[in-house]
């Protein structure tokens, strides 16, 4: 198969109606299920919602599983760099030609529920026709499947996941999920089904409230972070941090190596250990914890591309995916704690539906200066009116304006090394999951 095919495949998915813009309707994926015959109910899933940290406690979800041998399909979104990442057998996204394999199978009863149907399937309710299709041929042991966007109305929702879990809730999407974080968690909190296990991280007051009462309401039981599991302690190591989790049935699992950055992803790994031991029956009468060894070995492998990402040294290049407030504010913390940088200069090319003045703000305490560019898509922000706000923000004699991703990184990595010590000298190139993927291969980590 040609890399042709593959990009005619994606620009096929692509001129569909976008994954950002959401219609509340779960009728043409349902439709489209029909057709294929329900192969979402043909394994068990564990299913993920939240504001930040999705992909994360994803990835962490799944290496535990394998760990533990079962046969994993994980389904996230959106990409960092190809569209067949969206979609992964065994821990690695699905070769081309299974992918264009998967969307030639699919593609004719998509046009089926097109005819039918008075708004044509989208680009993100096809992939995830796709992925649940995929799944059941291979087949797989259990699907990990991240939400696009909200909870109740998103197409992953059509999968009857016994697990679900809500990372934490914070303001993103407001013109379509609602303007309050409780507002935001209603939607959210859709994904947890009659009986099941809802495992949720700490939230905002009216965000706790909501989860709460869509519990109560279909008799599900909830495991909160801080009362049933939590971090119990963490220490800062060489490329990442030593953790002691608590689980589920209150047993610690101690000196579990996690090779990444940050208080929140300490916070992913309890959520996606307690995702794994419910998933398990851990935390029931009569079970015992996990193998130690086991979930060590898991979380000594996990990888989360894009999110504080180390790709290049001398001066250090970080790559981090944060697209609004809640997640500039973690990584600008992660950033202070597990780097010791004495000058960093920031990339920054947001989105313009995003809080961009609120992303800034986030990040201003952490950066000497800050070059603003754009990213390829559409979606970019203009890069003169992200001036404006950057100089707001900053002051004018902390902004530098570069039309050009590549040219923004070349003059970041001359003002950082400005300050002589390229040991303490660092450049992080943020704002928006596009804009990483386009940095990652302009730096050749691919």
């Amino acid at each position: 198969m040609s890399e042709n095919e593959l990009s005619a495949v994606a620009a096929e998915l692509t001129a569909r109606w976008p994954e950002t813009k959401l219609e509340p309707s779960l009728d043409r994926i349902r439709a489209l299920m029909d057709i294929l015959g329900q192969p979402q109910r043909s394994y068990p899933a564990i299913h993920i919602t939240g504001t930040n940290g999705k992909t994360s406690t994803a990835r962490m979800i799944e290496q535990l599983l394998r760990t533990f041998e079962l046969r994993t399909g994980r389904y996230t979104s959106p990409h960092v760099e190809s569209i067949t990442e969206r979609i992964s057998l065994d821990g690695e996204p699905i070769s081309p030609e299974l992918f264009v394999e998967t969307y030639r199978d699919v593609k004719p009863y998509v046009e089926m529920v097109d005819a039918q149907q008075p708004i044509p399937m989208s680009f993100f309710e096809i992939v995830t026709g796709m992925a649940y299709a995929c799944f059941a041929d291979a087949p797989v042991d259990v699907a990990v499947v991240e939400v696009g966007m909200g909870g109740s109305w998103d197409a992953t929702n059509v999968v009857d996941a016994q697990v679900s879990v809500i990372t934490p809730i914070s303001l993103d999407h407001t013109e379509r999920l609602g303007p309050t974080t409780g507002a935001i968690a209603t939607e959210k909190s859709g994904i947890i089904k009659k009986g099941g296990l809802a495992v949720v991280a700490q939230q905002p007051l009216d965000a706790a409230e909501a989860i709460l009462r869509r519990a109560v309401e279909i008799d599900a039981t909830v495991a909160r972070e801080g009362m049933e599991f939590g971090v119990v302690r963490r220490d800062v190591a060489v490329g990442g941090q030593m953790v002691t989790l608590r689980g589920l049935g209150g047993h610690d699992y101690e000196d579990v190596f996690l090779p990444l950055h940050g208080a929140h992803q300490a916070q992913n790994a309890a959520l996606a250990l307690a995702a794994v031991e419910g998933f398990f029956g851990v935390g029931t009468a009569h079970t015992e914890p996990l193998d130690i060894d086991k979930v060590r070995a898991a979380f000594s492998g996990v990888s989360s591309p894009g999110r504080l990402e180390v790709v290049r040294r001398s001066p250090t290049i970080v790559l981090d995916a944060a697209h609004n407030p809640g997640g500039a504010r973690v990584t600008a913390d992660a950033i202070g704690e597990a780097f010791g940088f004495t000058r960093l200069v920031g990339v920054v090319a947001p989105s313009g539906d995003k809080d961009v003045e609120g992303l800034l703000e986030a990040l201003e305490p952490v950066l000497a200066e800050v070059v603003v560019t754009r990213n390829s898509t559409q979606r970019s922000l203009d890069v003169d009116k992200l001036a404006e706000i950057a100089v707001e923000v900053f002051g004018a004699d902390r902004v530098q304006v570069e039309p050009r991703l590549d040219d923004a990184i070349d003059a970041a990595v001359t003002l950082a090394e400005e300050e002589g010590d390229l040991g303490g000298a660092g450049v992080l190139i943020t704002g928006s999951i596009i804009t990483v993927g386009e940095a990652r291969t302009l730096l050749g980590k691919n």
